[in-house]
C-alpha cells in the first residue's frame, strides 16, 4: 500500500494470446501461490492491465471456504444478481497484517475473457463473489478499506476482537 499503481485504473488488454500476457500471468500465479493467496490482480506487481487469476482448491488461510476454480479473467466485467450484501473479513496481500469487514455483492454475474480470448461467463455467490469482486476493485484503483463502512471493524490482525478470530489471510 502506498505505491501509486495501486489507485490507477487498468488498460484493458488489447491482444490474446502473447507471449508478454502468458509471462503476466505466469508471473501472478508464481506471486499468487508463493503468497498462498485466493486471487491477485495485475496492478499488485506494478502492472496496469485488466488481469485477475484467482481459485484454489483448498486453502490453509481459507479452511472453511469452498473451493473455487482456477480462472483467469481478462477485461472483466461485473453486474450483481440480486440487492443482497453481506458483510465478511477481508485482506489482501498489497496491506499485509490488516482485515477490515467489508459489503460486497452476494450474488454476482460476470463475464470477461481466458488468455486465448476465449470469453468466460459465470453466475456465483458467497466467497466465490467476494474474492472476485476483491480483485476487480483493483483494476479501478479500489483497495478494500476504501470500502469499510465501519472502521470499529478493521485493524492489524494481533490487534482485532476476538470475533475476528477466523480471519482469512486475504
Amino acid at each position: 500500500m502506498g505505491d501509486p499503481r495501486l489507485f490507477e485504473l487498468a488498460r484493458p488488454v488489447g491482444a490474446f494470446n502473447t507471449p508478454e500476457l502468458h509471462a503476466l500471468i505466469a508471473d501472478m500465479e508464481e506471486t499468487m501461490h508463493r503468497l498462498d493467496g485466493a486471487g491477485l490482480a495485475a496492478p499488485q506487481i506494478g502492472v496496469g492491465l485488466r488481469v485477475v487469476i484467482f481459485g484454489f482448491d483448498d486453502n490453509s488461510r481459507y479452511p472453511d471456504a469452498d473451493s473455487i476454480p482456477y480462472t483467469v479473467l481478462i477485461n472483466p466485467v461485473l453486474t450483481p444478481l440480486s440487492e443482497v450484501v453481506e458483510e465478511d473479513w477481508e485482506g489482501c496481500l498489497s496491506l499485509p497484517g490488516l482485515r477490515g469487514s467489508v459489503p460486497r455483492w452476494r450474488h454476482l454475474h460476470y463475464v470477461g475473457f481466458d488468455p486465448l480470448g476465449q470469453p468466460i461467463e459465470r453466475s456465483v455467490e458467497g466467497f466465490h463473489a467476494r474474492v472476485v469482486q476483491h480483485e476487480c476493485d483493483h483494476l479501478d484503483g479500489i483497495l478494500y478499506p476504501m470500502r469499510i463502512k465501519d472502521f470499529t471493524r478493521f485493524g492489524f490482525v494481533d490487534a482485532l476482537s476476538s470475533e475476528a478470530d477466523d480471519l482469512p489471510a486475504d
